[in-house]
């Protein structure tokens, strides 16, 4: 049975939360309007979908999709990222870049995503 699902509770709860993450991240950026973002935005969102169907592609997107969030954070701002509001942002995309890569995360994805 081929199932498509927006989230997966079956999963280890970082990969959830990271699934969660992944959506919350996309709508703001794509609601920056900022063109980078809005791509970030396009990778995030798949990369969702991909995890919580778990496909490798899926986790792949979403890594390199946060990896990329916190680059263009640190370009923008710089040391300045450190400041208020800037820094909730920040924290988010690498929170989310944290569960991504934890043990738990790499290691079920490596098991059990095809």
């Amino acid at each position: 049975m081929n199932q498509h699902r927006f989230l997966n509770p079956t999963q280890p709860q970082t990969l959830v939360n990271a699934t969660i993450i992944c959506y919350i991240e996309a709508v703001f950026a794509l609601i920056s309007g900022y063109a980078p973002f809005v791509i970030v935005a396009v990778g995030l969102a798949a990369g969702g979908y991909g995890i919580a169907n778990e496909k490798k592609w899926g986790y792949g997107i979403a890594v390199g999709g946060a990896v990329l969030q916190v680059g263009i954070w640190l370009r923008i701002y710089g040391v300045d990222v450190l400041g208020f509001p800037q820094i909730i942002s920040v924290a988010f995309a690498v929170m989310l870049v944290v569960l991504l890569v934890h043990p738990m995360s790499r290691e079920y994805q490596r098991i059990w995503f095809r």
